[in-house]
């Protein structure tokens, strides 16, 4: 659910930059993204990713370089990939499942500009259960009816060909879960994507800590669709980011070289 609704209490964004502008934000914020996942321990080993079309080019899209520790990466580091697997821009090694993964959902969905995958603790977790999450706070009511189940695990990704189904799955969803594997989530900005990933992990461990404890009353579906639409908008999910994004910029300056 990409729209531009807006969510109550969040101001409007402001009118966008040029492409040339867009371009330097969007990378900076992806570089601070892949800081925030390192400190939120979503960093196993060398698996995970994120990516975001690039404004100027758009059928190219900026990753982080596989190997390069989450921690460490800045924006000089991040390199630019086309939809057929090559480096156009940047220094480093493609990881090909971020390729297979990410290509072919930027190709399907033109209004996703970014996408988040790991293996974060709480969302592999659950994606083992082979369950859509249910509404039982207001955080897990942003994605109401706005994520999917994708059921067909068959080792590391490196077929372009299930990067498809993948997409397939996720549909104009905002977020899919990975059975056996992990998370996945879009938005229509770096920012948006890896705050609905946050929210999208969090919301998994609420749910394995409420189901552990007991049986958790789920919020009607009536007010569950109404929460998504306060809270679940691209709008919300951009703004919830920029806090994030500021707190790292200050304290990791270094991100931006």
């Amino acid at each position: 659910m990409l729209d531009n609704s807006e969510a109550i209490g969040v101001p409007e964004q402001p009118v966008e930059a040029p492409a040339e502008e867009r371009q330097l934000q969007e990378k900076q914020r992806l570089a601070a993204s892949f800081r925030i996942f390192a400190r939120r321990g979503f960093d196993e080993g060398a698996a995970g990713h994120i990516t975001v079309r690039d404004p100027v080019a758009p059928e190219t899209f900026w990753v982080n370089p596989f190997g390069l520790h989450f921690s460490k990466i800045r924006v000089s580091d991040l390199i630019r990939v086309d939809h057929a697997g090559e480096i156009v821009e940047g220094q480093g090694f493609l990881n090909q499942a971020a390729f297979a993964i990410h290509s072919r959902i930027h190709a399907a969905r033109p209004d996703v500009h970014a996408a988040a995958h790991s293996h974060s603790m709480f969302g592999k977790t659950w994606s083992s259960l082979g369950r859509l999450l249910d509404p039982i706070s207001q955080d897990s009511c942003a994605f109401y009816e706005d994520h999917a189940l994708f059921d067909d695990f068959r080792g590391v990704v490196l077929d372009p060909a299930e990067g498809d189904r993948i997409g397939a799955a996720l549909g104009d969803c905002k977020a899919v879960i990975l059975q056996n594997h992990g998370l996945l989530t879009v938005g229509g900005h770096v920012g948006s994507a890896v705050f609905w990933y946050l929210l999208l992990e969090r919301s998994c461990e609420s749910q394995l800590m409420a189901e552990a404890a007991g049986t958790p009353t789920l919020i009607r579906p009536e007010a569950a669709r109404l929460t998504c639409e306060q809270i679940g908008s691209e709008t919300a999910g951009v703004f919830s980011f920029e806090g994030l994004y500021q707190q790292l910029a200050t304290e990791e300056p270094d991100l931006l070289d």
